[in-house]
């Protein structure tokens, strides 16, 4: 048994099915704040092999129990919101992720896989799956469009589904081609990495440092905050460059496999990783992935793996997706670096919703070129499991620009009268008690609001950038406007102009500072549904859940109303919550906890209103004739495998289930359907054969 951030981890095989709803919670909530700390904060605050165990983790749980599977599902999203500080661009083909490996048994699995997967390979063993193989470049995704040959929008990945505009921004980023050489389509999507160079990074953090500017950790973060710039006159100045790798979207065929079509874009103009090589056997790819990693730290970018792809096009489109990744890729990850130092001291943070965290205070020591001096231990239950103690000498490893994780004692080191860390018993804030929940590793401080720490998280949640994103109001001078008696609750910030003159007179501000401040604050007073139930900081109610909120009640009033009504269990307010698909009863009880307390109404009806919450508005109808179709298959399909059809199903927009119910739309039968037509024909369900099925989606 091993524990992670907030819960004990026990063996998915060993999960009751009330414990994995639980954990399924959790973990949600765990992925989307990592998610949005690296794509949307260009901060990523735990490495990307510990992101990695936690996909893994929840993925392994919902293969065990499907049911718990929601729309708020990790898995049905990739990165994070776009920012409100760029207009949107909607992708015409989802930008994914990729699924990750870590060992030759996973690359056979993933070879495996495809050979299952694909008729003609499952029936013919020596047929040959060539897969090309090249570095996976630590930097920034970017989608460019083009007309007849002209660079006409350029959008990062955001959430998968939209991303931000930075149309501009790209237009001044030399090794990306405003126009096209060659022969190519009249329409064409290019996909790529924007990155800088260790050198490039080096110098600018040179140049950034004598003009008091920010400094940025590593180049993925430069790259990242260089691109998203909201003045493109900045980013002009930064020396971004650009790998391209796929091409999604085209008026007319460009390439009949991968390695033809990085030929075709090196013709365009475009520059591809030069190291990028076409594989035939799992053992090449192996001797790839070693001779890249012995490489790795002599090239003059970074990397974090290597991708596999298909190479055949025409497989690479039958295999397809699943929801977040496509069947026919896959990322090799190198592990994290690790290095040993000291534990100098154990401290403890309190959080937002009183959660108390031990960090430890570590001799400083290089780690990949990143001096670190801190390491999170997660919670007290993790200290205990690995005996961390003041003093200690630990292994701790890193990826990226995080705060690594201490990786195991060196018990033969440890001095003689160390003693065990003891989590204290009272807040270090505000002296509240702590208490610790039976089944939860964290422990929480009581304290509520009346803890300094709680209240300045609350607020500085409520000011972020997936909230309402008051630029202007970070940790400094939300403690400095707390000191001051201007801000107690989030809701003083919208009256924070009665204090102009006051404001004016503190050291540090001036009439133009205030009245920019205020400004800001102005135009941050329309914000959406979810946005706003986010802002409000409620246990367990991250950005996936306040989606589902907003998605279910459509205004603030309704839900608020609801909440409220709740209360009451045997009310129809409180199973249509139960009912909600990812807002298990575990959630609900803090929905109903948070509207139980006066000081929560009493804050609500302060700020409320002092803004304008926007109605929810859904997404439009799709055209496909299947969109948001229920289907079952059953019996064996002749002209394609069951997963071929799944994929296929998916991709149009269906929702493919394994059981008929009321609910199912059309069972597709093969040969031998069993007893599932019996159940669609007492039902009324619609029923297709294979091939009705494929006439329906193919028109």
């Amino acid at each position: 048994m091993s524990t992670t951030e907030g819960f004990k981890v026990i063996n998915v095989e060993e999960l009751t099915e009330s414990q994995a709803s639980r954990e399924i919670i959790i973990l949600k909530e765990q992925i989307r704040k990592h998610d949005i700390s690296y794509h949307s904060d260009d901060a990523p605050i735990i490495s990307d092999y510990e992101y990695d165990k936690l996909r893994i983790r929840i993925t392994a749980i919902e293969s065990r129990f499907p049911n718990l599977k929601g729309e708020d599902d990790p898995s049905l999203y990739v990165g994070a919101t776009a920012d409100i500080g760029f207009s949107k661009i909607v992708h015409e083909k989802s930008m994914l992720s990729l699924g990750n490996i870590f060992s030759r048994e996973d690359l056979n699995s993933f070879i495996e896989g495809i050979r299952r997967f694909l008729v003609e390979l499952r029936d013919n063993p020596d047929l040959l799956v060539e897969i090309v193989a090249e570095p996976k470049i630590d930097g920034l995704s970017i989608s460019l469009k083009y007309e007849n040959g002209t660079l006409v929008t350029g959008a990062t990945r955001g959430n998968g589904i939209e991303g931000e505009n930075v149309t501009r921004n790209v237009m001044v980023i030399d090794q990306v081609p405003k126009k096209l050489t060659g022969d190519f389509p009249e329409l064409l999507e290019v996909r790529g990495e924007i990155y800088m160079t260790k050198n490039d990074f080096i110098e600018l953090n040179h140049r950034q440092s004598e003009t008091n500017e920010k400094v940025f950790a590593n180049p993925r973060n430069a790259a990242a905050g260089s691109l998203r710039q909201l003045d493109w006159r900045v980013t002009s100045k930064r020396p971004l460059r650009m790998f391209a790798y796929a091409v999604p979207v085209f008026s007319k065929p460009v390439a009949d496999s991968q390695w033809g079509l990085l030929e075709r874009l090196k013709e365009w103009g475009f520059a591809v990783n030069p190291l990028s090589q076409v594989c035939e056997s799992v053992g090449k790819l192996m001797s790839y992935y070693e001779n890249i990693s012995f490489q790795r730290s002599g090239l003059e970018y970074d990397i974090d793996g290597i991708v596999y792809k298909v190479n055949r096009l025409d497989w690479q489109e039958r295999l397809g997706f699943l929801s977040r990744a496509p069947r026919w890729a896959v990322a090799h990850k190198f592990p994290g670096e690790q290095v040993r130092t000291k534990v100098v001291d154990i401290f403890v943070q309190v959080g937002r919703t009183g959660t108390l965290t031990p960090v430890a205070s570590l001799e400083p020591v290089n780690v990949g070129g990143v001096l670190v001096s801190k390491a999170t231990l997660h919670n007290e239950e993790e200290v205990e499991r690995k005996d961390i103690r003041i003093g200690d000498t630990v292994d701790i490893q890193r990826a990226g620009d995080v705060i690594p994780q201490v990786l195991r004692v060196i018990k033969e080191q440890r001095v003689e009268q160390s003693t065990p860390f003891i989590m204290p018993e009272k807040c270090p804030v505000c002296d509240s008690l702590t208490i610790k929940t039976s089944g939860e590793a964290a422990r929480r401080c009581t304290g509520g609001l009346i803890c300094s720490a709680q209240a300045l998280e609350g607020i500085k949640h409520f000011v972020s950038r997936q909230a309402f994103n008051i630029e202007g109001l970070g940790e400094k001078n939300i403690i400095l406007f707390r000191e001051q008696g201007f801000i107690r609750s989030a809701a003083d910030i919208f009256d924070l102009s009665t204090h102009k003159k006051e404001i004016i007179s503190l050291e540090g501000w001036g009439e133009l500072s205030i009245d920019k401040l205020i400004t800001e604050i102005s135009n941050r007073r329309v914000i959406a549904l979810d946005r706003f139930i986010y802002a409000l900081g409620i246990k367990q109610v991250g950005q996936a859940v306040a989606s589902l909120l907003a998605k279910n009640y459509q205004n603030y009033q309704n839900w608020s109303q609801s909440m409220i009504n709740a209360a009451d269990k045997s009310s129809t307010n409180y199973s249509d919550l139960l009912d909600i698909n990812g807002v298990g009863s575990s959630i609900a009880e803090d929905l109903i906890y948070f509207f139980c307390q006066p000081q929560n109404l009493e804050f609500l009806n302060k700020l409320v209103p002092k803004i304008q919450i926007q109605e929810h508005i859904g997404a439009q109808d799709q055209s496909s004739r299947i969109f948001d179709k229920t289907i079952v298959f059953t019996g064996s399909m002749s002209s394609l495998t069951r997963g071929e059809a799944k994929a296929r199903a998916e991709a149009l927009g269906g929702k493919v289930v394994g059981t008929v119910s009321n609910k199912t739309d059309y069972l597709v039968i093969g040969s031998d359907p069993g007893s599932k037509l019996a159940k669609a024909k007492e039902l009324g369900i619609g029923v297709l054969t294979e091939a009705e099925w494929l006439d329906l989606i193919d028109n």
